[in-house]
Formats: structure tokens, C-alpha cells, sequence
């Protein structure tokens, strides 16, 4: 891992998710870019195309370059490589199209989640990013002090296309010596016998040649319920979770698992697109 992405508003929520990928960064030795989105009217989009500088949009960059000075100063960036960019786009468009343009390793953002009718009609630039991006996306929920995980929890099926993402969470794990608990949830949709799914998480532990992990079979009503369950069960300091990326109709009906997680916990979720 070499470069983090840190999309910020200057937001509390933004500030909790630079201090994680600080502490990620001096592990890793890793860069961090610091991306602030300036949305603007449609009016001052068009000045700036045409090459045209207007007082309002000076205004903007400066406020920004002044709050990332003060950003600089932070303890917690001492011996860091950070820069900062500014763009003049949509978030959620510009985040993406960023973590493209820099080869960007990990996004780590901040969120504050959202339930009931504000998470069915509002939603979140977060949301939407871990929903699309094609890089793993850390969300942070509040400040997490000393951000070093020893507890991880890794919930899938153990098929095959999981092995992608799961090999990119356990290079972050082993960087954090971290244990990685193993679980399947079985529901009543989606039931297998006790002595298969072991079998299957145990071929997968031994193909990556895992060391400090468990394996658990957790019953449960769905799967959400069953994995944030089995997370607070045994104090699990980080949720690991892939999601197939679904958009528009298909979104809508089927539900997005990795979303709802992302939403109802207070926990850090790192989550991987298939």
C-alpha cells in the first residue's frame, strides 16, 4: 500500500478519518492525499471552463488552502508525505474518478451513517462510494483514538472470487498483527451443514497460510444481523466485507448488505468490490 486516498470536507467525520489513515500510513509507509471537492454553482463550473477567474471561486480555494495549512500542522501528520488537491466536481464522481487518475491503494472516509427515511432518501457520497469504487474503502464512524486492530472479522461464503479481496485484507491485517476471525453466516436461506463449512474455511485458511485466525459458523435470522452480532459478540475492532457493487433497479430490490453494515455500525468497515 503506498498511496491513501482522504476525501475531506473539514467535517469532524473527515478529521477522524485522516487520524486512521495517519496511523495506517506510518505502517505502511504510505503516502496520503488529501482530496477536498469544491461543488459549485453551475454558473461559477462555466467561468472556471472558459478560463475566467471570479472573486467567489478565489474566495472558495482560498478558504480551503487555509484550512489545509492548519490541517499540516496536526501532531498526528508529523513524518507523514501528505498533499493536498483540490477539485472543482460532484464528490462522489470525483472520488472515483481521482482514485483512478493516482493509482490510490485504500480510500479511507468518514461517515456518520444514516437510518430510516434519511438513509432511504438522502444516502451518502460514502455510501455510493463503497457501493462503486474498484479500491478497498475504510469508513471511520468516530474518532478511534489509537486506530490498530487486533480483532478483524472476515465474513463471506469462501468463494473463489473472494480471494482477491481477501488477500489485500490480509496484507493490512499482518501489517497490524491482527487476528482474523473467519465466519460464515448461515440463515435459514442460506443453510449448510456445520461439518461444510468448516471444511470450506479451513481449505481456505490453509490455502493463504494463515496463522493467527478462528473459524465460526453464526446462525442467524439474515446475514446483516449475523455478522454485526458475531462483531459485537467478540469485540471486533474492524468488519471486513465485500460487495458485489450493485446500481439502479437491481440495487433497489436486492438491498446491499455491505451498505446496510456500513450504516448500522459503529465499528470501522473495510469493505472490497468483487
Amino acid at each position: 500500500m503506498k498511496r491513501i486516498l482522504v476525501p475531506t470536507d473539514f467535517s469532524v467525520y473527515a478529521e477522524n478519518a485522516l487520524k486512521a489513515a495517519a496511523q495506517l500510513a506510518k505502517k505502511h509507509n504510505a503516502e496520503i492525499l488529501l482530496l477536498h471537492m469544491l461543488e459549485l454553482p453551475n454558473q461559477m463550473s462555466d467561468a472556471i471552463s472558459s478560463g475566467k477567474s471570479i472573486p467567489e471561486v478565489m474566495f472558495f480555494i482560498q478558504k480551503a488552502k487555509e484550512t489545509f495549512a492548519e490541517i499540516f500542522d496536526r501532531p498526528y501528520l508529523d513524518g507523514i508525505e501528505v498533499t493536498e488537491f483540490i477539485q472543482f466536481e460532484k464528490a462522489f464522481d470525483g472520488i472515483l474518478r481521482f482514485t483512478k487518475k493516482n493509482e490510490v491503494d485504500l480510500i479511507i472516509m468518514g461517515s456518520h451513517g444514516a437510518s430510516g427515511v434519511e438513509e432511504i432518501f438522502i444516502g451518502s457520497n460514502t455510501e455510493k462510494v463503497v457501493r462503486l469504487s474498484d479500491v478497498p474503502v475504510l469508513v471511520i464512524k468516530k474518532d478511534e483514538g489509537e486506530f490498530a486492530p487486533k480483532e478483524i472479522v472476515f465474513a463471506s461464503d469462501f468463494s473463489n472470487e473472494t480471494k482477491v479481496p481477501f488477500l489485500k485484507m490480509k496484507d493490512i491485517a499482518s501489517k497490524l498483527d491482527a487476528k482474523i476471525n473467519l465466519v460464515t453466516i448461515c440463515t435459514p436461506n442460506s443453510f449448510k451443514t456445520t461439518d461444510a463449512a468448516t471444511a470450506t474455511m479451513e481449505a481456505f485458511a490453509h490455502e493463504f497460510a494463515l496463522s493467527n485466525f478462528s473459524i465460526t459458523i453464526y446462525n442467524e435470522s439474515n446475514i446483516e444481523k449475523g455478522i454485526l452480532n458475531f462483531a459485537n459478540k467478540i469485540n471486533a475492532d474492524l468488519i471486513c466485507i465485500y460487495t458485489h457493487g450493485r446500481t439502479g433497479l437491481a440495487h433497489f430490490f436486492n438491498g446491499s448488505i455491505t451498505e446496510d453494515i456500513v450504516n448500522h455500525t459503529q465499528k470501522p468497515v473495510l469493505t472490497f468490490k468483487l
